[in-house]
């Protein structure tokens, strides 16, 4: 907003003119001039941040927004997050230094604003929880790994022809499915969610192939195929990990009579 000098044309012949500004308050004032080491002298600011201090230099007529944009590259706080208070009062960002009282050596206290703490705590705990869940998955996988050494190593020795003994079969299934229960308990979001899901369906198929090298084992098979072996049904956990399920009935050829004998 402009005005032009009531005095009319200067001395040297040149019309004058003044520059105001509205003021928070709605007063109207002369326009300040740019800020720079000349135009306005400099103040050393001590401001206190929980157990830091800070001493610094900034030109007199200068604005709190201004004192942010400094304390921004020695905290890591950006201006948006920053609370000042003077004189136990928290200062607006368009408010000038000289006008509150501020002085050389006055002391201001930096505060994080609360929203923008607990937004940034939530980040960590959300970054935590990711960085334990990929530590989960990945010990499993590693268990899983092993496990699949000794299904192949199983596999190998049924199709060489060599009896089994039925304990090794569910030995290795519940160690199989103890791995199906630690990813159930794994809480697990995004890429994390992804990978524990993997993991599942992997120790899934190593379940079936136990299973049916069992009923091959035991000579349930014939013409390459498993006639007469007990269907696998795998129901969903809430988090989505499968387990097994026992079917609601088995095939039978058994005939149950009831033809009674009579006992004198």
């Amino acid at each position: 907003m402009k005005r032009s000098s009531s005095k009319g044309e200067a001395n040297d012949g040149v019309k004058g003119s003044i520059d105001w500004e509205l003021r928070p308050g709605g007063m109207l004032v002369q326009k300040r001039q740019s800020l720079d080491s000349s135009s306005s002298p400099m103040i050393k600011i001590k401001v206190s941040h929980g157990s830091y201090h800070h001493e610094l230099t900034v030109p007199a007529q200068s604005t709190f927004g201004h004192l942010k944009g400094v304390l921004a590259t020695e905290t890591g706080l950006e201006p948006k997050e920053q609370r000042l208070l003077f004189r136990g009062k928290e200062k607006e960002d368009e408010e000038c230094l000289h006008m509150v009282g501020l002085k050389d050596m006055s002391k201001v206290v930096l505060l994080e604003d609360p929203a923008s703490k607990e937004k940034k705590l939530e980040e960590m705990q959300k970054s935590e929880d990711i960085l334990k869940a990929w530590e989960a998955i990945s010990t499993v996988r590693t268990e899983v790994d092993k496990l699949h050494k000794k299904v192949v190593a199983l596999e190998t020795t049924v199709f060489g022809g060599t009896k089994i003994e039925d304990k090794e079969f569910s030995i290795l299934t519940e160690l199989l499915m103890l791995q199906l229960l630690k990813l159930d308990s794994i809480a697990a979001n995004g890429e994390a969610k992804v990978q524990r899901r993997f993991e599942v369906r992997r120790v899934q198929r190593y379940v079936d192939t136990v299973d049916n090298l069992k009923a091959r084992n035991c000579g349930a098979f014939s013409n390459g195929g498993n006639m007469n072996a007990v269907p696998v049904i795998w129901e969903e956990f809430e988090s989505g990990v499968g387990s097994l399920k026992s079917p609601t009935s088995f095939p039978t050829s058994t005939v149950i009579t009831k033809n009674w004998e009579h006992f004198e």
